[in-house]
């Protein structure tokens, strides 16, 4: 989660909403990103995403079943069927997202019926450093 974390400081630094994910296969980090929907012009290029399709370049193929992904906020409904899609073996989030967090928060996207790929999921992961830096963006958006 360390790893994720630099990557949403990153994302910070480029004016970004700071949620910093990485892929890890077999105990190596494959795959690094961070949001960059402002700076792409994609509104799919949530950090989730980016480390998706970076880590199925390099391994040659979109089906990631021994692959766990740590980001930095709860991912939001779009990413988590991306998950399916790779089957991913396991997400693990930081912070929870009540507004638009799919994993626990508004939905549970993972337990949606007529999936054909389950993963496992962890919350909580240096939930504290995550939401401090999100809550900092805002604060700093807000002028608060």
């Amino acid at each position: 989660m360390q790893a994720a974390l630099e990557q949403a400081r990153l994302g910070l630094a480029a004016g970004e909403v700071p949620i910093g994910a990485v892929l890890v296969i077999e105990g190596r980090i494959v795959a690094r990103g961070y949001n960059q929907p402002i700076a792409s012009v994609d509104p799919t290029a949530h950090a989730e995403i980016l480390v998706l399709r970076e880590a199925a370049r390099v391994v040659g193929n979109y089906r990631l079943t021994e692959a766990s992904v740590y980001v930095t906020v709860e991912p939001c409904l779009m990413c988590v069927g991306a998950f399916v899609h790779a089957r991913v073996r396991e997400v693990v989030y930081g912070a929870t997202e009540p507004k638009t967090g799919a994993l626990v928060s508004t939905v549970r996207g993972p337990d949606l019926p007529g999936l054909n790929h389950r993963f496992a999921v962890t919350g909580g992961v240096l939930e504290a450093e995550c939401r401090e830096l999100i809550q900092q963006f805002f604060r700093e958006k807000r002028g608060a």
